[in-house]
């Protein structure tokens, strides 16, 4: 199975949003000078994307055509 892997940077962090087995979840990871400042573990990446926003501000919109095949 392949997993989606998208990666953002927005306001000098990085953002990853990596998908795991779907009884695990989906992973947000926060970085901010090449180090994790912090990890989330949410269901779905729409999720992490709604936390992205909520948490540092990044528009839905731009997470379109950031996935790393």
């Amino acid at each position: 199975m392949d997993y989606k892997v998208f990666f953002l940077e927005y306001n000098n962090y990085t953002f990853k949003i990596e998908e795991d087995n779907p009884e695990v979840g989906v992973y947000l990871y926060v970085f901010k000078n090449d180090k994790c400042i912090k990890d989330y573990l949410q269901n779905t990446v729409q999720d992490c994307k709604e936390i992205a926003l909520e948490d540092y501000g990044v528009p839905i919109k731009e997470w379109e055509s950031k996935i790393n095949p």
